[in-house]
């Protein structure tokens, strides 16, 4: 009996720290590392930080006592072999994206699945969320839309304006 309560007191800190790192994120993404060289790894593990992705290894019970009885909860069914997660408190697509392209040069890394703004996605899914723009391109091509009416009528207006002049 005092064994398995000295197990769960190691136990604990770990637990806790993985629910401190998914409380307030926006998206938890799943992804099989085995196979990626050190070199990769650590490339991988930049793009992510430089992002203001948190990524880590931890043991799969560790995670699923976390998860338990959260918004990430649906994701224990994925915690098989080794698994590393991203996540993300602010912007709920880019560990997806990072992770997608990375695995397009490295195909060791795979995509098991994810939650984003609280829903679960599969492989495919994560994969469908990854080719979405992003928020800075969208709003990028929102203001490229308006303003090529605005661009338009003002040369219309500065044409008029010469042809009166002449």
């Amino acid at each position: 009996m005092e064994y398995t309560a000295k197990k769960i007191d190691l136990k604990t800190p770990v637990v806790d720290e993985i629910k401190d790192l998914l409380d307030g994120a926006q998206a938890v993404v799943l992804a099989d590392y085995r196979g990626l060289t050190v070199e990769q790894d650590t490339n991988l593990r930049k793009q992510l930080r430089e992002n203001g992705v948190t990524y880590k290894v931890y043991k799969n019970t560790m995670v699923k006592l976390a998860v338990k009885d959260t918004p990430f909860e649906s994701l224990a069914a994925d915690l098989e072999g080794p698994t590393a997660v991203a996540v993300s408190k602010e912007d709920a697509a880019v560990p997806a994206k990072i992770l997608f392209e990375f695995a397009k040069k490295a195909d060791k890394l795979e995509l098991k699945s994810g939650v984003v703004d609280g829903t679960y996605y599969d492989k495919d899914g994560i994969k469908v969320i990854a080719t979405i723009p992003g928020r800075q391109e969208l709003l990028g091509k929102l203001l490229g839309s308006i303003q090529s009416p605005i661009a338009n009528f003002a040369r219309v207006i500065n044409q008029i304006a010469e042809s009166k002049e002449a």
